[in-house]
C-alpha cells in the first residue's frame, strides 16, 4: 500500500508539471498570434495610408485660379488718340514661406525654422496654406515695343481700399463724372474720356490689395497671412513678379504708384522687390504721402507730446476756412497764396513755440495765440482755449461750419454735408466720401463686368 501511494504521488506531480508546461505553451502561442495580428494591421495601415507627417494638406482654395478677359478701346490724351488693349483678370499669390516645389505638408517658413533652431517659440505661420486671388485691370498701348514701353503698377491705400479711385477717378483711360464739391446725384452716372490719363506715358496696371475690391483671400489664418505691413508688401511683390512673367514685361521700365497708405506700402515694396526679388524699379510715385504717421492730424492725442500734426495741419485749416468764407471780419484775404504763406510762418514760429511751452505758456500769450488761431480758422476763441490750442482733423471738420449744422469734408474740405450729431465732439462721417462713393462704385463694377 505504501509503495502504491508513492507511485501515485509521483504520477500526480508529473501530470501537474505537464499541465503547467502546456498552459505556458498555449499562452505563448496566444501572445505570438496577437503580436503577429498587430504587426499585420500596422503594415496594412502603412500601405493604405502614409504617415501623418507626409500627408499633404489639401490646398485651402482649390477654386482660386488665374483668369483674364481681354478687350480693346481708344482714349484721347493731350489731343492724341491712343489705341489700347485692356485686360481684367486675377493672379493667385501665396504668403511668405510658400514652396510650390514641395509637398504641402513640408512647406515651412524660413523664419520659423530659424526660430526653432534658436530654441524660440515656433512661428505659427509655418506651412502656410492661405492664398489670395488678386484682381487687376491693365491697359497696354497697342503696337508698342514692350521693352521700351514703361509699365506702372498703381494702388490706393486705406489700408482696406480697392484701387477704384485711381482707376475710375484719376488716371485710367476713362473716368466717372462727379460733382466738384457737392453730392453727385443718383444713377444714371456718366463715363467720359479721361484727358488726364497717364496712358500716353506708360502702360497701367491697377491692382486691388488682398481682401479689397474684387481680390479675395481664403485658407487657414488668411487674415494674418495677408493683413500686415510686411505680409501686404509680400503679396504685392508676388503679384508684380507673376505679372511680369505672365506678360513678358521683365525688360520694361517699371514704376510703382501708391496713394495714401499706398505710399508706405510703396516704400516697403520697392525695398522688397530690389533686395529679395532682385527686381530694379525705375521710379516710385507717391500721391497724398504719409510716410510719417506722427504728422497725421487724425487723433494725434494718441501720441501725446508730438505737436507737429497741429503745426502741419494749420495751413490746410486756414485754406478751408477761406474757401467756405468762415474767416472773421470784413477784410477776408482776397488771394489765397499770400494768406497761406502768412499762416505757414505763424505755424512754424509763434504757434510751434506756444505748443512746445505747454503748461508753462503765460496766460496772456496763450490768449494771443488763441485769437490768432481764430483769425486763421474761424473757430471761436473759447473753443480753441478749451481745446488747449490743439484741434485735430475730426474736430475741425465738425466745427468749421457748425453755425449751419454742416460738417466739412475730411478727404476734400471743399465738400460739406449735414451734421449727423450736433452734440458730437468730432465728425462721424466724411461728406466727400459720401458724395462720390456711389458713382465710383457703380461705374467700376460696370467697367469690370464689360
Amino acid at each position: 500500500m505504501k509503495k502504491s501511494f508513492s507511485n501515485n504521488r509521483v504520477a500526480f506531480k508529473m501530470q501537474t508539471a505537464l499541465r503547467k508546461r502546456l498552459l505556458r505553451l498555449v499562452f505563448c502561442l496566444f501572445l505570438t498570434t496577437a503580436a503577429l495580428a498587430v504587426q499585420a494591421k500596422a503594415a496594412s495601415d502603412k500601405n493604405s495610408k502614409p504617415e501623418s507627417k507626409d500627408t499633404p494638406t489639401p490646398t485651402a482654395t482649390p477654386n482660386f485660379k488665374p483668369e483674364s478677359i481681354t478687350s480693346t478701346g481708344t482714349a484721347t490724351v493731350g489731343g492724341s488718340p491712343i489705341e489700347y488693349q485692356a485686360v481684367a483678370g486675377t493672379l493667385v499669390v501665396h504668403p511668405k514661406g510658400w514652396d510650390d516645389a514641395a509637398p504641402t505638408g513640408d512647406r515651412k517658413n524660413k523664419e520659423s525654422e530659424e526660430s526653432e533652431e534658436s530654441e524660440q517659440e515656433p512661428n505659427e505661420h509655418k506651412n502656410p496654406t492661405a492664398e489670395a486671388s488678386m484682381f487687376y485691370v491693365a491697359y497696354n498701348k497697342k503696337n508698342a515695343e514692350a521693352n521700351k514701353r514703361p509699365i506702372t503698377f498703381l494702388f490706393n491705400g486705406g489700408p482696406g481700399s480697392s484701387t477704384v479711385w485711381l482707376h475710375m477717378g484719376a488716371f485710367g483711360p476713362q473716368r466717372v463724372i462727379t460733382a466738384d464739391d457737392t453730392h453727385t446725384a443718383a444713377a444714371p452716372y456718366q463715363i467720359v474720356n479721361n484727358d488726364y490719363s497717364l496712358l500716353d506715358a506708360s502702360d497701367l496696371v491697377f491692382v486691388d490689395a488682398p481682401g479689397t475690391g474684387f481680390s479675395r483671400i481664403a485658407g487657414k489664418n488668411k487674415e494674418k497671412e495677408f493683413y500686415g505691413v510686411d505680409a501686404d508688401a509680400h503679396a504685392f511683390a508676388e503679384f508684380i513678379v507673376a505679372y511680369l512673367s505672365k506678360y513678358g514685361r521683365w525688360n520694361s521700365p517699371k514704376y510703382i504708384f501708391g496713394e495714401s497708405y499706398g505710399t508706405p506700402r510703396s516704400a516697403v515694396l520697392v525695398n522688397l522687390l530690389q533686395q529679395e526679388y532682385h527686381v530694379d524699379v525705375n521710379g516710385v510715385i507717391m500721391l497724398s504721402q504719409i510716410l510719417n504717421f506722427d504728422l497725421s492730424v487724425d487723433e494725434p492725442e494718441n501720441n501725446p507730446g508730438i505737436e507737429q500734426p497741429y503745426i502741419v495741419a494749420l495751413p490746410t485749416y486756414a485754406a478751408s476756412a477761406w474757401y467756405h468764407h468762415k474767416l472773421p471780419g470784413p477784410n477776408s484775404p482776397a488771394a489765397l497764396e499770400p494768406f497761406i504763406k502768412e499762416v505757414e510762418k505763424f505755424a512754424t514760429q509763434d504757434y510751434a513755440h506756444a505748443l512746445a511751452a505747454g503748461a508753462t505758456l503765460p496766460k496772456a500769450e496763450r490768449q494771443a495765440i488763441a485769437e490768432k488761431l481764430h483769425n486763421y480758422t474761424g473757430l471761436p476763441v473759447s473753443y480753441i482755449l478749451k481745446a488747449n490750442l490743439r484741434i485735430d482733423g475730426g474736430e475741425f471738420a465738425k466745427n468749421l461750419e457748425e453755425d449751419t449744422d454742416t460738417t466739412t469734408g475730411r478727404l476734400d474740405t471743399r465738400f460739406s454735408g449735414p451734421t449727423m450729431d450736433p452734440l458730437s465732439k468730432k465728425a462721424d462721417y466724411d461728406p466727400q466720401a459720401a458724395a462720390i462713393s456711389s458713382a465710383s462704385g457703380v461705374e467700376s463694377r460696370k467697367v469690370y463686368a464689360s
